[in-house]
């Protein structure tokens, strides 16, 4: 006994260490949900995973040839583009139709959503000819829009080693096919040799759609991740280069905005827009920008526009533009000894890849999403879950004018903090509970020889190395960082913690990720969603989650005639419009007519509102717009629970 006694005196120390540090973990533990908490939480959702069709007739492969510079990390050079976006391509009303990058043949694919009415026309791929084009280049991704306002919606893809094409739908065409689009410049001039390609080599990962100046039409925004180069070419050596800093790179390719000059419809339709490529300074300009969002978040109709940035801080701009003028100021967090750099706006060293917007604590005002890589024993950041602290939109704009953004990092506490290397995400109430869910895509590069090891040795290197790609460790064909992460699906719990419910709903497939496109495909009032995978297949997941109550459904379009034609016209979406319902009992939710956000997912123009239980009879909706002058509109008006067409103008009337 005395021995005993003897050596638990000399071990006190350690003993006493042991019991803090014990203690110390039982305190700090984040709390979770039971099992049968879990569950009931995740019976309340419900997808059915559908294959999307596509064309056939292509050479499949899965890696990209690259600059002889990039030989040695090809697969990480290789791990984006696929991307996808759900919108009414047909004008039958519906948001049942998809435009997605299919990584395995660079092709941009237009195709309907499977299910009902999926044989209305056989999937197709955008055809740029005449336009010149060379064998350095690929499609990142796909953005409807009705960029020359005759009432079609038309598409615009951005790509890696060229300028943008705009797709401008024929207001004749029998229905939808190639042969439906009149591929144009959206950045004109001389672009070819013989025949081939020989333009700005722009390699762009983020567009948004908005108007930016409020002259009541639709701008442009295309962010640029690496510098104008040959980065598909095998052919050359040099000419290319990589980021300069982990955590605060500027060496980014060139931020540009669009300003809608005027437009043709016709069987030759065009559109013009003046570019502008001064808007920025050279810091935020020449981000590595992965993704983009705009969206007005203080009420006075411009969009701000969120900029997620990898190799370094993301981007908040304040609008203040006025027609003809775009003028963005920063605004950043405030910093406190109790709040982490990278955890306060514009100050973060993350590798922002997607955002969104949404209320996610339902005071009406818009909260924000960023997905960041969030690996355990990789790379573990954090995603933000940036809550906005400010009693309503006046006061917020007041803080933007002092250059400001009032927002608090709420990701550890609800959970959402961490899911793996994060990419496009979206906000939606997928139940029509009244709450919000979100979905993100995740995932790099899959393979069998774990490379984590080398990643980290490059995380931690010294920053004047990493400009040069010759430092940077192998990624090639079979090597795998992240390959087996899946889709997250983050559902508010009891408790007002959030869970992840993929796993319970059959959405974890182990396969990297990059879109997420949402929209009610078939009319139900449930939103389905599609996703984009990186060198797979996408899949479509048809909603059919049990009834948890009445949704508010707007299609909100111009109060214009669409231009004449044998193609049906779903008619000029109401791009930035705002959406506040007010239920009897009190509660309030927000929406937006969306233009394009996130990582290469984009949400339909339509908008979408769960209203939770116990609502039968109808809501009061304030609608706010910005008519074709440019004059702010609002309207209050009574809606029944439902879909409904409303055309806005001078004033809002339903079809």
């Amino acid at each position: 006994m005395t021995a005993t006694l003897g050596w638990l005196r000399r071990q006190s120390a350690g003993i006493v260490a042991l019991v803090l540090v014990a203690t110390a973990f039982l305190i700090a533990r984040l709390p979770t949900y039971s099992a049968a908490q879990t569950a009931e939480t995740a019976s309340k959702y419900s997808f059915e995973p559908l294959s999307i069709a596509l064309p056939s007739g292509y050479d499949q492969k899965s890696i990209r040839k690259v600059n002889k510079d990039y030989t040695h990390i090809d697969a990480w050079i290789s791990s984006v583009g696929a991307a996808i976006a759900m919108n009414d391509l047909d004008g039958d009303g519906l948001s049942n139709d998809l435009c997605l990058v299919d990584t395995r043949i660079d092709q941009v694919v237009v195709t309907p959503t499977p299910g009902e009415k999926a044989n209305r026309y056989a999937p197709f791929a955008l055809n740029p000819a005449p336009l010149p084009v060379n064998d350095h280049m690929a499609p990142m991704g796909c953005v409807p829009g009705d960029y020359n306002e005759d009432g079609r919606l038309d598409l615009l893809v951005y790509m890696w080693g060229r300028t943008p094409i705009l797709y401008l739908a024929k207001a004749n065409a029998s229905g939808l096919s190639a042969a439906a689009y009149r591929p144009v410049e959206l950045v004109p001039g001389v672009n070819s040799t013989n025949g081939r390609y020989t333009g700005p080599q722009w390699n762009t990962n983020a567009a948004t759609v908005a108007d930016f100046d409020g002259d009541g039409h639709d701008d442009i925004f295309i962010g640029n991740y690496f510098a104008d180069g040959p980065v598909l070419d095998p052919t050359v050596s040099g000419g290319v280069h990589m980021n300069h800093s982990m955590s605060n790179a500027h060496n980014g390719g060139e931020d540009y905005f669009f300003r809608f000059t005027g437009a043709k419809s016709g069987d030759k339709p065009s559109a013009a827009y003046q570019k502008f490529d001064d808007v920025l300074p050279e810091e935020v300009s020449k981000g590595w920008e992965l993704g983009a969002s705009a969206n007005d978040l203080d009420g006075d109709l411009l969009p701000e526009l969120y900029l997620a940035n990898d190799f370094g801080p993301d981007r908040l701009l304040y609008n203040r533009s006025t027609p003809g003028n775009f003028k963005f100021s920063l605004v950043e967090g405030v910093r406190s000894p109790l709040i982490p750099k990278s955890k306060s706006v514009g100050h973060d060293s993350f590798k922002g890849m997607g955002v969104d917007f949404g209320d996610l604590n339902h005071d009406g005002v818009y909260d924000m999403f960023v997905s960041n890589i969030t690996t355990s024993w990789g790379i573990e950041e954090s995603n933000f879950q940036f809550i906005a602290d400010v009693k309503n939109q006046s006061e917020l704009r007041d803080r933007f004018r002092e250059g400001v953004a009032p927002y608090v990092d709420r990701s550890a506490t609800a959970q959402t903090a961490w899911s793996g290397w994060g990419w496009d995400v979206k906000i939606e109430d997928f139940n029509n509970s009244g709450e919000p869910a979100i979905a993100q895509a995740t995932g790099f590069v899959k393979g069998y020889t774990d490379r984590w090891p080398q990643l980290q040795e490059l995380a931690t290197a010294n920053d004047e190395l990493l400009q040069n790609p010759t430092w940077w460790p192998n990624t090639r064909a079979g090597d795998d960082i992240a390959g087996n992460q899946a889709l997250h699906f983050f559902v508010k719990g009891p408790e007002g913690r959030y869970i992840n419910l993929a796993p319970q709903l059959g959405l974890d497939v182990p396969v990297p990720t990059r879109g997420i496109a949402t929209g009610d495909a078939d009319g139900d009032g449930r939103v389905d969603f599609a996703v984009a995978r990186q060198w797979d297949a996408p899949i479509f997941y048809r909603n059919k989650s049990p009834e948890q109550g009445a949704f508010l459904g707007l299609r909100l379009t111009r109060d214009e005639k669409p231009a004449d034609g044998t193609l049906p016209a779903a008619g000029s979406p109401v791009t930035g419009a705002q959406v506040c319902v007010m239920t009897p009992d009190g509660r309030t939710y927000i929406s937006r007519v969306d233009g394009s956000s996130g990582h290469s997912g984009r949400r339909s123009t339509d908008v979408h509102i769960g209203l939770g239980a116990n609502v039968t009879g109808p809501v009061k909706v304030r609608l706010q717009w910005r008519d074709r002058t440019g004059q702010v509109r609002e309207q209050d008006l009574q809606l029944t629970p439902g879909w409904h067409s409303l055309k806005l103008g001078q004033q809002a009337r339903e079809k």
